[in-house]
């Protein structure tokens, strides 16, 4: 986009640039010469029209790919956290039925509803 915005600039201080000169070194009446310093300036106001919509074109057309990429990447980043997390699941769920048959191991069997010793 700055190079967008450099390029504007620099047609505008041309044209500028073209019709000062054009004035200091026109040959010809000042109704000839109003008439082409129009036209120039018809023609640049239509090549900076052209430009801005080009660019403005060119923008569109990456934020769209910009935010595909982007739906992509957030998607991809959510299933591979879900993944993960079903993995961390499938983990905790071993070690606790290793804990609980460790515990049971320690655990005195009960008599009549009582803990033997």
């Amino acid at each position: 986009m700055a190079k967008t915005g450099n390029a504007l600039v620099a047609l505008a201080a041309g044209a500028a640039i073209g019709i000062a000169a054009g004035l200091l070194y026109a040959p010809e009446s000042g109704e000839k010469t109003r008439k082409k310093l129009k036209k120039k300036a018809d023609k640049a106001q239509k090549d900076i029209k052209n430009q801005a919509q080009t660019a403005y074109e060119t923008l569109t057309t990456k934020a769209t790919e910009y935010k595909g990429t982007l739906d992509e990447r957030i998607e991809t980043a959510l299933s591979t956290a879900s993944f993960k997390a079903d993995d961390a699941i499938v983990s905790l769920e071993r070690k606790l039925e290793q804990l609980r048959a460790q515990n049971a191991k320690l655990q005195k069997p009960k008599v009549n509803g009582k803990t033997t010793v």
